[in-house]
């Protein structure tokens, strides 16, 4: 039989109500009294008689609803159990940004849920991501990019992210109440790699809007890129 008649079951002699029982699990009350009835019917046996206002165990439901307890319990541990022995070899492709200030707490959880799982992580392009993801070098991969990122691959958008200038604090534009698109075609950019994700779409903005981007260093890493604008 299914579990989930034993979870009602359980339900109702808790709540000693099929109508509370319904509103806690989200069922409508006939399909409450209906797994009921299917139990009934299979231990051949009353399990709830009227008391009152209320409903209580009969004798065979009391017994059953110890039985059934342990019965779930156990359910729960197989499912534990057998999840925390998950193993083998998750592969992620991400770019190094990703890596450095979103994935670290997540990896630390997956690795708490499932010790025998070895993570391998990768830093990568946008573009290598794709092609490795769909040549099945990398299990997943986690970038920055339009949504869907390829129509021939499973994407899921897990959050939006604001594109942000940053400038040292006694820069002109840092002094400005409101910057206009104008405004950027007059000063000088230090940039990520070509090919990075939000430095096209940046790029085409200025470009759209026909602002010249004056790039005065490229670099590969963030955290060297906020050390030079910080450095002036």
């Amino acid at each position: 039989m299914d579990l989930t008649y034993f979870r009602t079951f359980r339900e109702v002699a808790r709540r000693r109500s099929f109508t509370r029982a319904a509103e806690e699990l989200g069922y409508a009350q006939s399909s409450i009294t209906m797994q009921i009835q299917k139990l009934e019917r299979e231990y051949g046996v009353p399990l709830f008689e009227r008391y009152g206002r209320q409903l209580r165990l009969t004798p065979p439901g009391e017994s059953l609803l110890v039985l059934t307890q342990q019965m779930l319990e156990l359910y729960d541990q197989s499912k534990e159990m057998i999840a925390n022995q998950v193993s083998g070899t998750l592969t992620i492709g991400t770019i190094n940004s990703l890596a450095a200030y979103y994935l670290p707490p997540f990896l630390h959880e997956l690795k708490q849920l499932h010790p025998g799982l070895n993570i391998q992580l990768f830093p990568d392009s946008e573009s290598s991501i794709l092609n490795k993801v769909k040549e099945g070098d990398y299990d997943i991969g986690l970038l920055l990019d339009q949504y869907p990122a390829d129509p021939t691959l499973a994407c899921t958008r897990i959050r939006e992210e604001q594109l942000v200038i940053i400038a040292p604090l006694d820069h002109p534009l840092a002094k400005q109440p409101q910057i206009e698109l104008t405004d950027l075609g007059h000063t000088e950019f230090i940039v990520t790699e070509n090919g990075c994700i939000y430095r096209g779409k940046f790029e085409r903005l200025l470009k759209d809007n026909a602002v010249a981007l004056q790039i005065g260093f490229e670099l590969g890493n963030i955290e060297t890129i906020k050390h030079c604008v910080m450095s002036g």
